[in-house]
């Protein structure tokens, strides 16, 4: 009874401190250079997400279930990159490092929420790929505009009903030591492990948060490439399977971006602090930049689409100066 009380704040006091201090790395010379590195490569990620988002909402031919799905990572890339860097830019590149509590607190519900729908649109282009191979005939009844904008929709409201109750339990610790946080952002897990009493109730939501936002999504993925594969290995010529395959790499180079630098960091519990935060922070820099590279790369009807749109665009600089 005295952990729910605990959780739920009944007849206690907390001690909530009036800032946290983000640490960041520690005893590297000269760190500020890898920020300024990481703020190229939000500006990259800026003006990538904003032509992707800009080519499929310009190209008619492109308003399909799957490139929602496509349109919908864009977004978040560009959401999540804009609610983290600047952020963090701010407290490494100019030394505002004392952040106040209940702006720790956003900075963290914004920064958790676009990570987890990263991962979960994801999952739905993982679903849209897997009804595409194996119910090909059947992919333009069960993949709707409807049932795409549905899907994303439910994610978003289990994410952020998820991460509100994260973000709740922490309000419900003291802080009555320590208030650094050994991270380059409010981390949930490194704020709770500074609490002076009892955090289990955080502690269980955390390792929820991990098996709900990443083994479960990744299990989904592994195992609808599984069943595409099976499909494809039933498939009578190797050209066929290949094209079918080819149809799949843009999306299985961006799952490995994003689960890879994260599995490394989970998967290894004594891994350096600074370790940590190098794969933590290119974790989250480096796929929204690497998302429209891939997609524009690797997948023929946005290559076709951004070359429609620029023979439009010529064509009407010639009217024009005619």
């Amino acid at each position: 009874m005295n952990l729910f009380n605990s959780a739920l704040g009944k007849n206690i006091t907390f001690v909530r401190p009036e800032y946290f201090i983000v640490r960041g790395f520690i005893g590297i010379p000269h760190i500020k250079y890898y920020y300024v590195f990481l703020f190229f490569v939000y500006i990259v990620s800026v003006l990538g997400n904003t032509a992707v988002m800009a080519v499929i909402y310009l190209d008619h031919n492109l308003r399909t279930p799957k490139y929602i799905a496509v349109f919908h990572l864009a977004f978040v890339d560009l959401f999540g990159s804009s609610a983290l860097m600047p952020k963090v830019l701010d407290i490494f590149l100019f030394n505002h490092r004392y952040v106040p509590y209940n702006d720790c607190l956003t900075f963290l519900f914004f920064c958790y929420t676009c990570l987890s729908m990263q991962v979960l649109n994801l999952v739905a282009l993982s679903y849209d790929r897997l009804i595409a191979i194996i119910h090909p005939l059947h992919y333009q009844v069960k993949v709707t505009h409807r049932f795409m904008l549905s899907l994303i929709a439910s994610f978003w409201v289990f994410v952020v009903t998820v991460i509100l109750i994260a973000v709740g339990l922490l309000t419900r610790l003291s802080f009555c030591k320590s208030v650094v946080i050994n991270s380059y952002f409010c981390d949930h897990g490194q704020i709770y492990k500074l609490a002076c009493n009892d955090y289990t109730p955080t502690y269980v939501i955390g390792v929820l948060l991990i098996a709900l936002i990443l083994w479960f999504p990744l299990a989904f993925i592994v195992l609808s490439y599984l069943c595409i594969g099976y499909a494809l290995s039933k498939v009578a010529t190797a050209r066929e399977r290949y094209r079918a395959f080819k149809t799949c790499t843009a999306h299985l180079s961006l799952v490995a971006i994003y689960f890879l630098p994260i599995l490394i960091t989970f998967m290894n519990r004594n891994i350096h602090p600074n370790a940590r935060i190098i794969n933590l922070s290119l974790t989250s820099v480096f796929p929204p930049m690497l998302n429209p590279i891939i997609y524009v790369l690797q997948t023929q009807e946005i290559k076709v689409s951004v070359k429609r749109l620029l023979r439009i665009r010529g064509k009407s600089k010639i009217t024009t100066n005619k």
